[in-house]
């Protein structure tokens, strides 16, 4: 051990000693150059953080050139300062392609943040999305139709960056779909790649909509090829239709009084049209509905009123009239719904086949 130590002296002091310290000092420019140093290793990490370092490491190797080549007169100075610098240089050229290539357009810069950086999905899968849509924003004139009901074949997806679309079927207000919402998820969901089919619902722009549109194909290959973007898809698709049957769900309890469960097949029977041939079964259901529970059934009248003469006139009970047909009833006011109880309100909801919704000449929100 002391044999070490001695060796590392030796090394230490048995070198040339300087003789005598240079009176003079450096210039302005060397000192310049050594903060411009310090203060580029103090950058942060990062692509600004990395913009910091190489910035102010440049420009202090620059300096160092300048020093080298006027004061201290030494070629390698000059010669490691330049190095240094062009590192440094070629570094900020690197960065600046790498943010030119991932600059995204205004729209899908704020769609990412919107709803893809939540979810801390990665810049090239977004990429990815972006591209199989041809970065292509399209846009709706007020009262425009996206899709008409029982025409517009389903052979895209499509989201809203802007504006408001209406929703409405056979004339019916449903729904609105506002910004960041897909305008045809339920329909995407409905089919399978490989069949066909049209819109059951029309879609209408209440005013001035931009969006982006993916063709059925392309996306469809995309999402057999990429599996992280075909979850991400079903997810999206998934929270996207659960929202719409919500809002459903709540413009009823607004209407009747009655929270529907969107879990069962109920919910179906009041959305959907009713069927126009129904069978024994439906039709024998809807009569039980349709029959209050409260009236007694019809008393037999005894013999000796039956045999009275013509002449008098025979009370209402002894010859019933025939019931005559069945006609769709309009819609309760909202008021007599709420004062129902929840057996009564959805068996005249049931009765009906389809429940009543919101007029199509809705305010504007």
């Amino acid at each position: 051990m002391s044999s070490n130590g001695s060796a590392v002296g030796q090394l230490l002091w048995s070198g040339p000693l300087c003789v005598g310290w240079r009176r003079d000092q450096e210039g302005a420019v060397y000192h310049l150059a050594t903060c411009l140093l310090l203060l580029g290793f103090m950058g942060g990490s990062g692509v600004y953080g990395c913009f910091y370092l190489f910035g102010f490491l440049g420009t202090g190797y620059l300096c160092g050139v300048l020093w080298g080549w006027f004061d201290a007169c030494g070629l390698d100075i000059v010669l490691w300062s330049v190095l240094l610098a062009t590192a440094c240089v070629l570094q900020l050229a690197h960065l600046v392609y790498r943010l030119r290539e991932d600059t995204l357009p205004e729209e899908f810069e704020l769609l990412y943040k919107t709803l893809c950086l939540p979810l801390q999905v990665p810049l090239p899968a977004y990429k990815e999305i972006i591209r199989c849509c041809e970065e292509q924003v399209l846009t709706l004139a007020t009262e425009q139709t996206y899709a008409v009901e029982g025409e517009t074949p389903i052979d895209r997806l499509s989201l809203l960056l802007s504006g408001r679309v209406r929703v409405s079927q056979d004339g019916q207000f449903l729904h609105y779909i506002f910004p960041y919402q897909f305008m045809d998820s339920p329909e995407w969901e409905s089919l399978h790649p490989s069949a066909e089919g049209v819109f059951q619902v029309t879609l209408t722009a209440e005013t001035e909509c931009s969006y982006i549109s993916w063709p059925r194909k392309s996306l469809h290959l995309l999402l057999a090829k990429e599996r992280y973007i075909s979850r991400l898809f079903s997810a999206l698709l998934g929270y996207d239709i659960s929202e719409k049957l919500y809002a459903l769900n709540d413009k009823l309890f607004a209407k009747f009084g009655l929270r529907f469960d969107i879990r069962l097949p109920s919910l179906y029977h009041v959305l959907g049209p009713a069927a126009p041939d129904a069978g024994p079964e439906s039709q024998k259901d809807d009569k039980d509905v349709r029959e209050p529970a409260a009236s007694p059934p019809p008393q037999a009248l005894p013999t000796s009123v039956q045999q009275t003469p013509p002449s008098s006139p025979p009370p209402a009970a002894a010859n019933p009239p025939a019931p005559p047909p069945w006609v769709r009833m309009s819609r309760p006011d909202s008021s007599v719904l709420a004062s129902r109880t929840p057996l009564q309100s959805y068996s005249q909801v049931m009765s009906r086949g389809r429940a009543p919704l919101a007029p199509t000449l809705t305010p504007e929100l």
